[in-house]
């Protein structure tokens, strides 16, 4: 049995990919992988988001102790928080398998040099080379001061 990993977003269960000698860099082969990964990833936090749907509705509760309706209100609102970036970054995945899908996936749209395999395994919706999102990360710390 492979063995399977987990990325730095918290999707696990993939293989991670072999490259082999010579193999050329986003071929088919690799985007296929990529795809799959994506998909799988995407169906899980939909699954997610059903199952935040159904515990909200069937926990929901008219507490009569204030105490007890805040904290289920807080709870609720954590929940809802945490669903939003996760339908962004369902819809960030969308995208990412349209740049899939067009062949324009795997380079970094800043420098337009190859990504890399074992990166996008790590965050597979990179755009960036890791130079670049340093160098975007450190000019946004310096912005912010």
């Amino acid at each position: 049995m492979p063995d399977t990993a987990m990325n730095k977003d918290g999707f696990s269960g993939f293989t991670p990919y072999q490259i082999e000698d010579g193999e050329e860099y986003m071929n088919e082969a690799q985007r296929e992988h990529f795809r799959e990964i994506l998909l799988a990833w995407k169906q899980e936090l939909m699954e997610e988001v059903d199952r935040t749907m159904h515990h909200m509705q069937e926990d929901a509760a008219n507490y009569a102790d204030p105490s007890d309706r805040a904290t289920q209100e807080e709870e609720f609102s954590l929940e809802l928080r945490t669903r939003d970036r996760e339908r962004k970054l369902i819809k960030k995945i969308g995208s990412t398998i349209d740049r899939i899908e067009k062949d324009d996936y795997g380079f970094c749209d800043s420098c337009g040099v190859e990504i890399g395999v074992r990166r996008l395994e790590a965050r597979p919706t990179a755009s960036l080379c890791i130079d670049c999102k340093t160098l975007a990360e450190i000019k946004e710390r310096h912005s912010g001061l």
